[in-house]
């Protein structure tokens, strides 16, 4: 048991050495779990920003003005005045994500009752804000109708008091989601990139034959690849999570990070295992990099991480519970999103555990046929 041991130790050196001394790798790693989290978390925002608006005024009364002047940064930019005849033309070119048609007598047919029609125009080319913004804009104008009606800008007509509270993000910001969502995606990437890299590496080196005449069987050198590049992940992670997110961002981790690591160390047996038996059925890194991709696609659109896994077909949301990153996705929102402990996501680590099994095995039965195909 202990030469097994040290076997896996000096293996695993050889690993890390080996990835060091690739300054590519290391360069990807740096870029991965640092800039890259803060482009995405500061980018890739879901709410509302700075929405181009036009507006046809053909009414040009008190009502109107106080509408459009009630449209405000930072959601919207200050809405601009156009010709009825120019709508076509700056919806084409996507000069406004939305434009308000006012038709003549809104003011007067709103305070006699008469219902009238009021047009948004919107580019939902532009998801995100086409959704998020028409909501805003609809709530801004009854807001102010309402209120121009019955001359009291503090009245409401509902028969209850709304309260809204949202949980785990009170002030709704993308960031606080991306920013942590990004880097359990990065997680799979790498784990995925790294082992099978590695494996390529030894290939192309033809250091691989020098593995097969030492006293170390397929399942030493396979651990080693997993332990010594699951380290340099998990290490990655907690720095980027400390440094990137709590403080570069400012973004609040709710739960307990040893657990998460915990789980992490699950998730990366049966993820690394995966990269290694993809690497096997390739021979160079770009036979590798054109198989990966549309794994990797998969694996992030359809687990959980970008759109919730109900909204997905249940025969897809099946398939998918055979996916180890639906699990470690699962897994990680709890814990780093809403605070959970051991209690509420042993589920997922023990799903994790049995699919890093099968993961493991699969892929070292494939591996020890590679390694006697290249003796």
């Amino acid at each position: 048991m202990s030469r097994w041991l040290i076997n896996i130790y000096l293996l695993g050196v050889k690993e890390l050495r080996s990835l060091f001394a690739d300054p590519i790798l290391l360069f990807l790693i740096f870029y991965m779990f640092s800039f890259a989290i803060y482009a995405v978390a500061t980018g890739a925002k879901t709410e509302i920003g700075n929405a181009a608006v036009a507006y046809v005024d053909l009414d040009q009364s008190a009502l109107t003005g106080r509408i459009v002047d009630a449209i405000l940064p930072p959601e919207f930019e200050a809405p601009q005045r156009i010709a009825l005849s120019e709508v076509d033309g700056v919806m084409d070119r996507g000069e406004f994500v939305f434009v308000l048609s006012f038709p003549p007598r809104f003011e007067a047919d709103v305070l006699s009752g008469a219902h009238p029609s009021l047009q948004m125009n919107v580019d939902a080319t532009a998801m995100t804000q086409a959704g998020n913004g028409s909501v805003y804009l609809q709530t801004i104008i009854a807001s102010e109708i309402e209120r121009f009606v019955t001359g009291d800008d503090t009245s409401s007509n509902l028969p209850i008091d709304l309260v809204v509270t949202a949980h785990f993000n009170p002030n709704l910001q993308s960031i606080w989601f991306n920013s942590v969502m990004q880097i359990i995606n990065n997680i799979t990437i790498l784990a995925i990139l790294l082992t099978g890299a590695a494996l390529i590496r030894e290939r192309e080196h033809g250091t691989i034959e020098h593995l097969l005449v030492m006293p170390v069987n397929a399942t030493e050198i396979m651990l080693a690849k997993i332990c010594a590049n699951g380290l340099v992940i998990v290490v990655g992670a907690i720095l980027s999570l400390w440094l990137v997110v709590q403080g570069w961002l400012q973004v609040p981790i709710a739960g307990s990070i040893p657990l998460f690591v915990a789980g992490t160390i699950l998730y990366l047996v049966s993820v690394t295992g995966l990269g290694i038996l993809l690497a096997t059925f390739t021979t160079s890194m770009p036979q590798f990099g054109l198989l990966v991709m549309p794994v990797l696609v998969i694996m992030n659109l359809l687990s959980g991480s970008t759109t919730p896994i109900e909204s997905i077909p249940f025969w897809l949301q099946a398939i998918m519970q055979g996916s180890p990153s639906t699990h470690f996705i699962a897994f990680s929102q709890a814990i780093l999103y809403r605070g959970a402990g051991f209690d509420t996501v042993w589920p997922d680590m023990l799903v994790m555990a049995i699919l890093s099994t099968v993961f493991f095995a699969i892929s070292l039965m494939r591996f020890r046929q590679t390694m006697a195909g290249s003796q």
